[in-house]
């Protein structure tokens, strides 16, 4: 009973599995707007504000890298060491 594995024949019946699989979730599966189109009027409106909310967060998240940024620059072109607790003037006497 011993004989030889069809590798060849394993391969493609994998192969072929796996396109089919893969046809059949791609026909079957809705794109987002098809599936938007589907909800009902009160979870479209849920939908709206969440997306408006993430859009808020966004843009919320871009303002305090930029205020972060500007201050990481600020602190580079002074010459008071990083680790001091106010930005001394560089024409004070000391």
């Amino acid at each position: 009973m011993s004989g030889r594995i069809p590798i060849m024949r394993a391969i493609v019946l994998i192969g072929g599995v796996s396109a089919l699989g893969y046809g059949i979730m791609a026909a079957t599966t809705p794109t987002d707007q098809q599936f938007y189109d589907a909800l009902s009027p009160d979870l479209k409106r849920k939908v709206d504000e969440a997306r408006a909310l993430k859009a808020g967060a966004r843009d919320e998240l871009a303002r305090a890298s930029q205020d972060k940024l500007n201050a990481i620059r600020e602190q580079a072109r002074s010459d008071a060491p990083v680790w001091a607790d106010a930005p001394q003037d560089p024409k004070a006497k000391r």
